[in-house]
């Protein structure tokens, strides 16, 4: 490793800011070759710092053209500039400050502060990118009231947008023009936003609770410009949904989305000027998929929601990054369960969170909710900030009930509007409305790791009781070893031998009715007890209800009462829970028996239970779809330690085709029972009916039969929307039967002129089971529509190759030493890209030889090399001080 580690930020040093920033004026002057920033801010001396404290601003990368303090020009011994910072000296209690500097954002290939993308002006600022633009106070708890001037050649940037409402406009006689946008609403530098381009409009409008009208402006390349109405549409229905649930209306004339192409993030929530990675705005059938439909739905009503929980109400430090992205993640969540499928949804948020979140915890980048220390604050944008930040609210939202969270949220919305403010703000304004204590729940903030709850019964049938016996440990994280116990809601259901949920009787006090046939069991202790009543059969347990909490959950349940939830539980999370935790037990018993050289025996119940679920009642065919699909192979690596990648594959795909091939005639009367010759819609039925039917397909594929290729190549040939045509092509990919190339090209001149498609065909022969798919990835790089500097594109192919393909396991190291030359290349570009990409080998210490030592002397290259902050940070802490093996 390199000497030069970069300087750690503590939680525990902050100190509030020494001087206000009360107003900014800014003035971009824009130009191909270079970008003239002004800046006038009225700044005061914050109350209790001292009179000598210099004023220090933050920039990076500026050339500083002048600097006045109310109207005189500053002598250079006035002031010293650094690296990264503008020290002003001998200030007085208020003044003005004028700053000029230039920019070069052809030049910026990081997509941080101002930038171009595919001919347009863009900025991105969250978190530190406003210094990249000019001289700054940049921390999120210097709140602004912003007034922006835009100039530009007219012909080439006709749009000019900034935050807020707009105020004037006009032209020059030199062919330019200007426009003057004003943001009402006090706001950190980090939600700024400015766009400047040739783009189309399509407009909307919206009609708040109050009656007032807000314009609706979605902006985009104008070839794109059919393919905004399902984001427009997901906007209004987020508008109304936030009114009728959290009673916040929007609080500005103008609601702006713009869609680009180089973006590093899904989107940001600039206060009126959202801008977007077009891949979560641009949908149509043809192109895209129910899963692009669902998550444009999802990630416009987040963006949207920030408005109050981000923007009007906003994080004091970077620490509190998850007071507004776990609060808002929740909120889009709930949102999307209420538009779609709850259960499906549930389920779909808890896989993400069990396959990468838990490994996140369980890793040298482990942290709490709400980290202590930080060294480069990208690298926090993580699953622990945003899924399981989440996953604390919704505890919350477990405690105090809906109407007692309503109750809460509404008051830290008005005691804390227009403030920048903390998780324990949060918590405290649910304790104030519920008059309720929740110190030991906000460990959930300080702790790291995932906790472990273990679960014991013993049913008397004299007493005809059941006691469980509940049992609590958090893992040691890195600078955590000893964990205080957490305060941890579980939802408990028993079933009685009918399958029906019995009524509740216990008269413990950590056990509170959750509805008719649940209770949630309150943990506090490191071990507890409950007693259950008046039950003359003993019930089977259905502990962990709806994911209740975000734990590992240990439980002896036998496979014929797995197989009973499966088919019974009246939760829909534990019914597909049952599932999956059968599936991983007899995975990894398979696993074993490879192993050991003995033939893999599978038993019979849960080939019945499978064949029930996928015959029965289909109601929610999205549901059925969930239940039938197995634990990912990411999953799956959790339950093994040493990992070995190819075991696990093997094993997993042993088990698929087996299924695959006892129950093909089934599998191929729903296949063909669900073929739909209507009109494409998104509604949850259609989705449903698509998702069993695919998810048909892909077990019928496993046979490897020749009339199920043709099956696919027919559905791929005649399908009439993304869905169904993306879904066939993957299962042709990963054997090499004669439709796949054949197939790969048609596709190919099919939709090389839609962006977002050539992604999807991009990761799909990333994600091929072929051994020679790394060979095949190389190759990828040279293709005209691979770009490296694009995140999309880079994301597509070689986070999906990386990340989920286990031929980037090979046993030589080559696809560690492919994945960290590209790191390597992309970290002089883009380093926010290039640490995404090297979370792949935090994980090198729980694989088996020789994954293990290959992937760590891939990790110790990438440490040798000049690295910047953000790969640096990941690099460092996941080599340790651990020596070579």
């Amino acid at each position: 490793m390199k000497e030069s580690q970069p300087k750690t930020i503590f939680l525990k040093e902050y100190t509030p800011p020494q001087y206000i920033i009360k107003t900014v004026d800014l003035r971009f002057d824009l130009d191909e070759d270079a970008t003239l920033v002004s800046s006038r801010m009225r700044i005061r001396r914050a109350a209790g710092a001292p009179a000598s404290s210099p004023l220090v601003l933050e920039g990076n990368e500026l050339q500083l053209l002048s600097i006045k303090l109310d109207d005189e020009l500053l002598d250079p011994q006035a002031y010293t500039q650094t690296e990264s910072t503008l020290t002003v000296h001998n200030v007085p209690k208020q003044f003005q400050l004028q700053i000029r500097t230039q920019l070069y954002p052809q030049k910026n290939t990081s997509l941080i502060g101002l930038y171009k993308s595919s001919g347009n002006f863009c900025t991105q600022c969250e978190a530190e990118g406003f210094r990249n633009i000019t001289f700054f106070i940049d921390r999120p708890d210097v709140l602004a009231r912003y007034t922006t001037t835009v100039v530009a050649d007219e012909q080439r940037y006709p749009v000019l947008l900034s935050n807020g409402n707009l105020l004037f406009s006009g032209r020059f006689d030199n062919g330019k023009h200007w426009v003057t946008w004003r943001d009402p609403h006090p706001k950190p530098s980090y939600l700024f936003a400015l766009v400047a381009g040739d783009l189309a409009c399509i407009e909307d409008r919206f009609s708040t609770c109050s009656g007032r009208d807000v314009d609706i402006k979605f902006y985009t390349q104008a070839h794109n410009a059919d393919q905004c109405e399902h984001a427009i549409t997901s906007l209004k229905k987020a508008m109304r949904w936030d009114e009728q649930t959290y009673g916040r209306e929007y609080d500005l004339d103008i609601y702006m989305v713009v869609a680009v192409d180089d973006f590093n993030m899904g989107a940001m929530e600039n206060k009126g000027l959202n801008v977007f990675n077009t891949k979560y705005v641009l949908a149509k059938p043809e192109t895209a998929t129910d899963s692009d439909f669902l998550n444009i739905e999802s990630v416009i009503g987040h963006e949207y929601f920030h408005n109050w929980s981000g923007n009007r109400v906003t994080c004091r430090d970077w620490f509190q990054l998850s007071l507004k992205e776990g609060f808002t993640v929740f909120r889009d969540q709930e949102f999307s369960a209420d538009m779609g499928s709850r259960g499906v949804q549930r389920i779909e948020d808890v896989n993400i969170l069990r396959t990468f979140q838990f490994r996140e915890d369980a890793g040298p980048m482990a942290h709490p909710v709400r980290p202590d220390s930080y060294e480069e604050i990208n690298n926090f944008y993580t699953m622990t900030v945003y899924n399981k930040g989440a996953e604390v609210v919704r505890m919350l939202h477990h405690l105090v009930g809906q109407q007692g969270f309503r109750q809460g949220t509404d008051l830290y919305f008005e005691r804390h509007d227009g403030e920048a403010v903390t998780t324990d703000d949060f918590v405290k304004a649910i304790e104030d409305a519920n008059h309720i204590a929740l110190s030991q729940f906000k460990r959930w903030y300080s702790q790291a790791g995932t906790p472990v709850v273990e679960v014991e019964r013993d049913y008397d049938e004299t007493a005809q009781t059941l006691t469980l016996s509940f049992r609590q440990h958090c893992p040691s994280t890195p600078g955590q070893q000893e964990k205080s116990p957490f305060h941890i809601p579980i939802a408990v259901g028993l079933l009685d031998r009918n399958g029906r949920d019995h009524p509740i009787n216990t008269d413990a006090d950590a056990v509170s009715l959750a509805g008719q046939g649940n209770c949630m069991v309150q943990l506090r202790e490191p071990k507890q007890k409950i007693v259950f009543r008046n039950l003359s059969h003993e019930p089977v347990p259905s502990v962990l209800r709806g994911f209740s909490a975000p734990v590992k959950l240990n439980i002896a349940l036998s496979d014929e009462e797995r197989c009973f939830l499966m088919s019974h539980d009246s939760d829909p999370f534990n019914r597909w829970e049952a599932g999956q935790q059968l599936a991983v037990k007899i995975i990894l018993h398979i696993a074993e028996d490879i192993r050991t050289d003995r033939t893999p025996v599978i038993p019979d119940i849960f080939v019945q239970a499978f064949a029930k679920t996928l015959t029965g009642d289909n109601t929610d065919r999205a549901m059925t779809a969930e239940i039938l699909s197995l634990p990912s192979e990411n999953y799956l690596a959790e339950f093994t330690d040493p990992l070995d990648p190819y075991l696990i594959h093997q094993s997993r795909l042993v088990l698929a085709r087996h299924l695959a091939s006892e129950l093909r005639d089934d599998f191929s009367a729903v296949y063909m029972d669900l073929v739909s010759s209507g009109s494409y819609t998104i509604d949850p039925q259609a989705i449903g009916r698509r998702a069993l039917r695919n998810t048909c397909l892909g077990y019928l594929m496993e046979t490897e039969d020749p009339s199920c290729f043709e099956l696919a190549k027919q559905q791929l040939e005649f399908a009439t929307n993304m869905t169904d045509e993306l879904a066939a092509l993957s299962c042709l990919i990963h054997t090499d039967n004669p439709h796949r190339e054949p197939s790969l090209q048609a596709f190919y001149e099919k939709w090389k002129g839609e962006n977002l498609v050539m992604d999807k065909w991009l990761s799909i022969q990333a994600l091929s089971r072929l051994p020679d798919v790394l060979d095949h990835v190389k190759a990828l790089l040279q293709h005209p529509v691979f770009s490296l500097k694009n995140p999309n594109k880079t994301r597509a192919l070689i986070a999906s190759f990386s990340h989920y393909n286990v031929h980037f396991h090979q046993r030589d190291g080559s696809g560690y030493a492919f994945l960290a030359d590209k790191v390597l290349e992309l970290d002089g570009m883009n380093p926010q890209v290039a640490a995404r990409l090297v979370n792949a080998f935090t994980t090198w210490r729980r694989l088996a030889s020789p994954y293990r030592e290959a992937m760590h002397q891939a990790l110790i290259r990438i440490g040798d090399a000049k690295l910047s902050k953000d790969v640096f940070e990941i690099v460092h802490k996941s080599l340790g001080e651990q020596k070579a093996p």
